[in-house]
């Protein structure tokens, strides 16, 4: 495996390395996550983009230990770095594999909603619907602080403030059925958030959401990272949110990661056949409204059968007979912008035909 890519240094705050995630299945096994690299930065937005059903939200539960059963991490390692609070040096403190923790353990539960956190993708689900927003956020708090309950609740009503809740003092006691689906959501950030973690997870935080809501928890979590500076991983399938959240991203295809790169080589220079597809099917307003979109030929295999060489092969438009019989290696096509793809590196069998003219037509101006 290569991975050079993964180098430590007092912005790491998190290495995720030859992650496989897989679901044993009585139809067969399902490689969820079958091979993932790819370094969060402290205080940085990190991206991870790619269809459902591709691994990213079981990566997210990988790295918080919340894999439902009977799925397990099987190999890799997720080392998260803890650093001192002299801010100056920031130097490590500890390294932790989190892979080497008890799912049900004290010490993941200490690092679970304290130093890392999630925001889930659709909080009715996520929250209980017989308590209210402030016992959940309260009963967070007093979980990793040492406090009193009315300081806690106190904690609480300031954090609903700060996400920009209505009236947090009278909102903290209400059930979340009795709040729209952005209070929710604001309700949820306030709770991840409480106690001020290194990382935030944010699962697709915007799906159930009307477009000026969803606009509206961007920013706020722009300002609450800025203000905190917390780390996010961000985690969706809108490639204009990544243009306007992150500062790098990495391309998931079938539990594997096929591209990473900081946003602007991403978008102006892709590597992967798979990422150009991508940014040739998103609607440009440029073009003519008669024309239609590009799309993806083929559909995404049966998990249960996936085909042999790179997974992506039977719906490139570039792939030759070996494709079909080499696993690509994770290389380093440019300097930090790495590619799991046999067009590029020292072994690369074909030249990368037609690459200038798929970008041009895949976004023109950002």
């Amino acid at each position: 495996m290569g991975a050079s890519n993964l180098q430590t240094t007092n912005r790491v705050l998190l290495e995720v390395k030859g992650l496989k995630t897989y679901f044993p299945l009585e139809e067969g096994t399902v490689r969820a996550v079958d091979g993932a690299d790819f370094v969060i930065e402290r205080g940085k937005t990190l991206a991870v983009v790619g269809e459902s059903g591709c691994g990213k939200s079981v990566t997210a539960q990988s790295i918080l230990r919340i894999v439902p059963p009977p799925g397990r991490i099987i190999e890799g390692e997720l080392l998260f770095h803890r650093y001192t609070e002299d801010k100056d040096t920031f130097a490590v403190a500890d390294v932790i594999d989190l892979t080497k923790l008890d799912p049900k353990g004290k010490d993941i539960r200490s690092i679970r909603g304290n130093e890392i956190a999630m925001v889930f993708q659709e909080p009715m689900t996520s929250l209980s619907p017989v308590h209210t927003m402030g016992n959940q956020i309260i009963e967070t708090i007093m979980l990793h602080q040492q406090v009193s309950k009315a300081e806690a609740r106190e904690r609480a009503i300031d954090m609903l403030a700060r996400v920009g809740m209505p009236r947090p003092s009278v909102t903290v006691d209400s059930y979340p059925f009795e709040l729209s689906g952005g209070m929710r959501q604001r309700g949820m950030i306030a709770m991840a958030l409480s106690c001020q973690p290194s990382l935030l997870i944010a699962d697709e935080p915007t799906t159930a959401l009307d477009v000026t809501t969803a606009a509206q928890i961007l920013d706020l979590m722009r300002e609450l990272q800025e203000e905190m500076g917390m780390a996010i991983h961000y985690i969706t399938h809108d490639l204009g949110v990544v243009a306007e959240m992150a500062d790098s991203a990495v391309v998931m295809y079938l539990g594997k990661v096929v591209e990473e790169a900081d946003v602007d080589s991403l978008y102006y220079n892709p590597l992967h056949p798979y990422t150009r597809a991508l940014l040739r099917s998103i609607p440009r307003i440029t073009e003519d409204r008669r024309q239609w979109l590009e799309a993806i030929k083929g559909m995404v295999p049966d998990p249960y059968h996936l085909p042999t060489g790179c997974p992506f092969h039977p719906r490139c438009l570039q792939a030759g007979p070996e494709c079909s019989e080499i696993d690509p290696p994770w290389i380093e096509a440019e300097p930090g912008h790495w590619v799991r793809c046999v067009l590029y590196g020292e072994g690369a069998t074909r030249a990368d035909t037609g690459r200038s003219d798929s970008v041009n037509h895949a976004y023109g101006e950002r």
